[in-house]
């Protein structure tokens, strides 16, 4: 892209690298600035408000668990979000399982923070350790098909592990770190559907090599029977109150002996590697503008800031080294294997089968599907 064609938000830091498909009205301002106030107009409650229905709807919880070992579920990665989660469960006076989904790339300091706070809060962790084997083939195969959204399958096996938990515990409730105030922003382009199991298994049968026996698998049908049979519900409790993340990471340092990673989500090894070197050398991504775009949108730094803070590395040179050469040799690649997969050309999930509508797979079926999703909304 030449210089006359590049244009930048006039509020946020979003440009036209980021997404080529960004639109902008008449003062310069970028979509995504419309749809983050969207967005926090529909789902973010502060204030005394936001604190009265989140008292609420920490009643309703403790009500629904009364007679299990926990009330509620929570992930935990060790990261500010889910951390704040955990200290406002606490707060709440809500019981949560705390649930840690370990693919072999935590951070010493994930597994440090992450002992904080379970042991100061007073919570029992479960650790899911996922087969490493698989998950190994897994990375791989998504390197090689060479799709952005590498992490979909962490993500997606996350979901699953904790519905399917839920589902097992009889625990209704799944308390999210989700939020509109830090984490909005989004191009479609850098992302692929979580839930999307069919994705993962063609991906993976084109490229993989390991037997998915134990991979954590889950559906949208399977979605809607926790949702709709067992009646389990995921709650962003983070978009009831004023989330501020500076103030948040202040308090959980002081509070918990919270270590920061420098990074958002960069407790795992692999995210901060994915980051920090794939998404900006082979996609051209820096997901720094989008997470302090919402920050700028939020009120919580100035546009002035978010600059400056881009003109930093986006990566320590001397962590890089350190982690090229351990996530290759996690990974059995060579450096002439990586620098391979990092030339070749970029290909769209979209390339590989997908999840369609239900109307796509049994077209028969179409004039039911308002009726589908009314009995197992999603």
């Amino acid at each position: 892209m030449n210089n006359s064609t590049y244009r930048q938000c006039s509020v946020s830091v979003m440009d036209t690298i980021s997404d080529p498909a960004i639109a902008f009205d008449e003062k310069g301002i970028c979509n995504y600035y419309y749809e983050f106030k969207e967005a926090a107009s529909a789902s973010v409650i502060s204030g005394e408000e936001g604190i009265q229905q989140l008292h609420q709807l920490a009643a309703t919880i403790k009500s629904a668990g009364k007679r299990q070992p926990y009330d509620c579920i929570m992930g935990l990665s060790g990261g500010v979000d889910s951390t704040y989660v955990a200290l406002l469960a606490k707060e709440l006076g809500l019981r949560p399982l705390a649930v840690h989904f370990d693919n072999g790339w935590n951070s010493e300091l994930a597994v440090m923070n992450i002992e904080n706070i379970v042991s100061k809060l007073g919570f029992d962790l479960f650790t899911y350790v996922i087969n490493w084997e698989e998950f190994k083939d897994l990375q791989l195969s998504y390197l090689k098909a060479s799709v952005v959204d590498i992490e979909a399958i962490t993500d997606h096996a996350i979901i699953a592990t904790l519905y399917r938990l839920a589902g097992e515990k009889n625990i209704k409730y799944i308390l999210s770190g989700t939020n509109v105030q830090t984490e909005n922003t989004l191009p479609n382009a850098w992302i692929f559907s979580k839930t999307d199991h069919i994705n993962i298994k063609a991906i993976h049968k084109q490229f993989g090599t390991v037997p998915l026996k134990t991979f954590p698998f889950m559906n949208s049908k399977v979605k809607r029977y926790y949702q709709a049979v067992k009646g389990i519900e995921s709650v962003a409790i983070l978009n009831y109150v004023s989330y501020n993340k500076s103030e948040v990471k202040k308090r959980i340092e002081e509070e918990l002996g919270w270590r920061d990673y420098g990074g958002k989500h960069y407790e795992s090894v692999w995210t901060r590697f994915y980051q920090g070197y794939i998404l900006p050398q082979k996609f051209k991504i820096d997901k720094r503008k989008a997470h302090l775009s919402d920050l700028i949108f939020s009120s919580q730094i100035t546009k002035e800031q978010a600059l400056a803070e881009l003109e930093t590395a986006i990566y320590d040179p001397e962590v890089f080294k350190a982690d090229y050469m351990f996530v290759l040799k996690k990974l059995g690649l060579t450096k002439d294997d990586f620098n391979a997969i990092m030339k070749l050309p970029v290909r769209s999930h979209y390339d590989f089968d997908y999840e369609k509508p239900i109307d796509q797979h049994y077209p028969l079926l179409k004039p039911l599907k308002n009726l589908y999703r009314l009995l197992f909304p999603i």
